[in-house]
């Protein structure tokens, strides 16, 4: 029998539309297992219950009023950097364990406006800085594939909720990789889009431009419509992308045409090593792309072990600027605390010289990079660690950790261009393993095409963890 749970989101917006299901009947689906489920991986920080009731009641009324917004009854989470008015936001810390957050994000207004319910705000670590969710305020985020493995992060609880029931997709960021590392080790399909796509306003600063927001979703089809949705600017924003032709969700349902694939399996990182399962599903997606009839070659990343330097000078530098009361500077996790650190002793002329070194870096690799019209990586260089792999280290061990287990995703970061987990490959032992496909700055229509098409040619939303039924 067909659950509220087993319909993507496309389907319940479509079926609230036509009366056919009440968004009230929704949330309350998704409130009832939240409650029961939440706990066991992780998922949330926050529930929103009432709110969410009340704004079903709203979405019921407007359905009746023939309100066309185009997700108008859908329930989809908030990750817990982003501010809702009026909701407890607590950045994933101790610290900011009782802030109320006194305005709307933008890319939270574009959602409302879309006609979304909010169930709550996802897990997230503390100011998501680390690839995992393990912070002080709520359950560790853990992939409902395997619940002694970590969902990764930074969007780790958004990506176990979708996983899990408890949403039919979830609004994630990504500074680093934080949309596309859960996505692969929850079996999700996620967008990191160009810089400048999604407004990061009206109070976090977009200085860096390495952040974006982004869906995590179960469908190919289910990305493009959310996007469509969360794409957009407001006043001040330092980086804008241009408008795309058409809309996202048209590219979804778009044959690509043939497409020149350069592939890497390189880690651009010293002492990374991709192990045998991150292996065996790139060969996989290289060999369902060349079977769909894609040209797939090899190419010499342009990317050379002095990057990363600079790219921690950026981070920590970054975990700076959420201002923390001298007072409540004890609750910050000790890798917080150790990035802060290092932070605070980075002069001007050292991070102007590391964003000239990336800035250098990327004028170099994009000319190369752009020769392909998508680039093919393992997304991650290891299956889903178990919780505790990396809090249990110190911090300067921890960030190491930490790179070995990610080396792709942050450059696509530093380039501004889009990338996408697509969750092809499942281990024997049942553990879902992604692939990452980064594309031209500007062309999300290319990589939700031909994901859709991959997606067409070796289904996966079909597939649910246990925790599922």
């Amino acid at each position: 029998m067909t659950q509220i749970h087993d319909l993507s989101v496309r389907e319940q917006a479509t079926a609230i539309r036509r009366r056919e299901l009440s968004p009230v009947d929704v949330a309350e689906h998704y409130l009832d297992r939240i409650d029961r489920l939440t706990d066991r991986v992780g998922a949330y920080i926050t529930v929103t219950a009432d709110l969410a009731r009340d704004q079903a009641k709203a979405a019921e009324r407007a359905v009746m009023a023939g309100d066309a917004a185009p997700l108008l009854g859908v329930p989809i989470p908030v990750k817990d950097l982003n501010m809702v008015k009026d909701v407890r936001t607590t950045l994933g810390s101790a610290a900011f364990a009782d802030f109320t957050a006194f305005t709307d994000d933008n890319v939270v207004a574009f959602l409302r406006e879309a006609g979304t319910i909010l169930l709550g705000k996802t897990n997230t670590p503390e100011f998501g800085l680390p690839c995992y969710t393990e912070n002080a305020v709520a359950p560790p985020a853990r992939t409902p594939w395997d619940v002694e493995r970590s969902a990764g992060g930074s969007s780790g609880g958004a990506a176990a909720a979708v996983a899990a029931g408890l949403a039919p997709a979830a609004h994630g960021s990504d500074g680093g990789g934080s949309i596309r590392i859960p996505a692969s080790v929850c079996g999700l399909f996620g967008i990191k889009p160009t810089r400048g796509r999604i407004s990061q306003g009206p109070v976090s600063p977009d200085l860096v431009g390495l952040s974006t927001s982004g869906p995590i979703t179960r469908t190919v089809r289910d990305a493009a419509l959310l996007l469509d949705v969360m794409a957009g600017n407001a006043p001040g924003d330092m980086y804008r992308a241009a408008p795309p032709e058409g809309t996202f969700f048209e590219a979804a349902d778009r044959a690509p045409r043939r497409l020149r694939v350069g592939r890497s399996a390189v880690p651009p990182i010293s002492g990374a090593e991709v192990h045998p399962d991150c292996l065996a599903a790139y060969e996989a997606a290289s060999a369902l792309l060349a079977e769909l009839g894609h040209e797939v070659e090899d190419i010499v990343p342009p990317w050379q072990d002095e990057l990363m330097p600079h790219f921690e000078v950026i981070w920590a530098s970054m975990a700076t600027l959420t201002p923390v009361p001298p007072e409540r500077e004890e609750l910050l996790r000790p890798l917080t605390r150790w990035l802060r650190e290092r932070g605070q002793t980075i002069t001007a002329p050292q991070l102007l010289r590391a964003q000239a070194s990336l800035q250098a870096a990327v004028r170099t690799a994009l000319p190369v990079l752009d020769r392909y019209d998508v680039i093919l990586h393992p997304t991650l260089a290891q299956p889903p660690v178990p919780i505790g792999h990396f809090e249990e280290a110190e911090p300067v061990e921890n960030f190491e950790r930490q790179k070995r287990f990610t080396p792709f995703t942050s450059v696509y970061n530093v380039t501004g261009q889009p990338a996408v987990n697509v969750p092809l490959h499942w281990t024997d032992g049942g553990l879902p393993i992604g692939v990452m496909l980064a594309g031209r700055v500007g062309d999300e229509a290319t990589l939700i095409a031909l994901s859709s098409q991959l997606e067409e040619a070796r289904p996966w939303a079909h597939r649910h963890p246990p925790i599922w039924d």
